[in-house]
């Protein structure tokens, strides 16, 4: 079994079927081991500093964290065998889950658009470390974080 196919299917869900990612605008544009990236539009009910007009915390760490998750499950479907069923692979991905999760908030969010990119830094048999990146549309720096994931 291709793992391209698979990814592409975890994609969409995570698009589309978890709503609070909808209600905030959470797309996912680049899912895979090596960098996932997903992306959102300001919009006025993402404000968390009404004076201020910027970003929610929440929301920055929620792009943070689901990117950081995307790039954990991506290791965990590449690195399995190419012929292991679809049911078994979506099962032992839905037990995933984050562990920990460390948010520094660097500049206020402000922005139209704010991109959230993953790596991996360590992905075991029952654990996964990833370091996420939040810039605006014109690269400014806005938030980082380490999430720890379970993935076995």
């Amino acid at each position: 079994m291709s793992s391209s196919p698979l990814l592409a299917q975890i994609s969409r869900l995570m698009n589309e079927q978890i709503p609070f990612h909808r209600l905030i605008g959470l797309e996912v544009t680049r899912f895979a081991s090596d960098i996932s990236e997903v992306q959102f539009t300001w919009k006025p009910e993402l404000i968390g500093n009404a004076p201020q007009g910027i970003l929610h915390g929440g929301v920055t760490a929620t792009a943070l964290d689901m990117c950081g998750g995307l790039v954990a499950i991506a290791s965990v479907v590449e690195g399995l065998p190419h012929d292991t069923p679809a049911a078994e692979v979506i099962q032992r991905i839905s037990r995933c889950g984050t562990i920990d999760l460390r948010v520094d908030y660097v500049r206020p969010g402000r922005g139209d658009t704010f991109i959230t990119t993953s790596h991996i830094i360590r992905s075991g048999n029952k654990v996964a470390v990833a370091r996420m990146e939040l810039h605006n549309q014109d690269n400014m720096l806005i938030a980082f974080g380490t999430g720890t994931y379970m993935v076995g």
